[in-house]
């Protein structure tokens, strides 16, 4: 981000000018028309806890996690039309010793008095592709993600979900599958360990894996449902969209054994075996696109017992976000809502 400022021009002058007099006559006219951007600015969540002091850790309700600390130092990377907004953090992660990018959102519930002594359930969502340097879940709300979330938190359809977005691999050339691959930066570390140790750093979360899932699509989608498959203690559920069943990043190099101890197929056999805990997959499938069969042949042989597998078939749905945010709008939020925990209101606060 660049620090130093241009001498304004004249047709910025103008510009600021103009928005000044809408500012002065219509409000929030001048935000509204983007003369003005807070974009880059320092940004702060959890203004409850912060300005009211309403929840200690002792009056937080069971199970819930008040914010551990350090804070991270986030900046506004985007604004939505409720006035929620999208903050980023550099992370350098004390477990696996890499530094990246992460994006939040959370919810107007977040604020809202009456859940200040609750925590609020954790959505770790993941790109596709490189995802790196940059988590396009969370570069703007343009996908619609946070919006789907928000819509279906209002409806009563959907909790009201934290959306956590890291980077997923450690530079643009190579794809790490979600895993600590030998010799290679330790995604798989980054991921299970670094990233929710952030969230719970930064905001009221649950102590149970009820309160913890993960979404995404593609590559991002074999990260998430792998990672729930090799820490059943830790997560719940997740959403995979358009994703892979098998490792398949060439930087594996015939490492078998570190290889099948990331494979979802062997995951869930080993799961199955141990009777537990229980976890929740929801394959998105788009019909525009390749892998149903695969997501099926998986369900299949994998969908028993303590693995719990449906399917949310996306019609005319293709290979990207856009595709995804609308299957979750058409079931699968609801779906997932249903396995994980909310946030409780205070009965004492209107």
């Amino acid at each position: 981000m660049t620090t130093g400022r241009r001498r304004p021009t004249r047709r910025r002058l103008l510009l600021i000018s103009g928005g000044l007099a809408l500012a002065l006559a219509g409000g929030g006219a001048a935000y509204k028309f983007g003369l003005f951007s807070d974009i880059g600015d320092p940004v702060s969540f959890g203004k409850v806890q912060v300005q009211e002091k309403t929840a200690t850790a002792s009056e937080a309700l069971p199970e819930v996690l008040m914010p551990t600390g350090p804070a991270a130092s986030f900046v506004r990377t985007s604004r939505l039309p409720d006035g929620t907004q999208i903050g980023k953090a550099t992370l350098t992660g004390k477990k696996s010793g890499f530094t990246g990018d992460v994006w939040v959102w959370v919810p107007k519930e977040y604020d809202d008095p009456k859940y200040a002594k609750s925590g609020f359930p954790v959505l770790i969502s993941l790109p596709g592709g490189r995802g790196y340097p940059t988590n396009y879940w969370g570069t703007g709300p343009g996908l619609g993600l946070q919006q789907a979330v928000a819509d279906g938190a209002r409806s009563g359809k959907s909790l009201p979900f934290i959306l956590i977005m890291p980077v997923t691999n450690a530079d643009t050339k190579h794809h790490f599958d979600g895993s600590d691959i030998p010799g290679q930066p330790k995604m798989g570390t980054w991921m299970a360990d670094d990233v929710p140790d952030f969230a719970k750093a930064n905001f009221r979360t649950f102590t149970s894996r009820d309160g913890w899932a993960f979404m995404g699509s593609s590559a991002g989608g074999f990260n998430g449902f792998k990672q729930l498959l090799k820490y059943p203690d830790r997560f719940k559920a997740a959403i995979a969209s358009g994703t892979d069943i098998v490792p398949d990043s060439p930087l594996w190099n015939g490492n078998t054994q570190a290889m099948d101890a990331n494979n979802p197929e062997k995951l869930a056999a080993k799961l199955i075996d141990a009777g537990g805990p229980e976890v929740y997959i929801n394959f998105q499938i788009g019909t525009k696109e390749t892998g149903r069969e695969q997501a099926e042949k998986f369900m299949k042989e994998y969908g028993k017992g303590p693995v719990h597998t449906s399917l949310q078939v996306i019609q005319d749905g293709e290979h990207n976000g856009k595709s995804y945010v609308r299957g979750m709008r058409e079931g699968s939020l609801e779906w997932i809502s249903k396995v994980m925990k909310g946030p409780t209101p205070d009965p004492g606060v209107r």
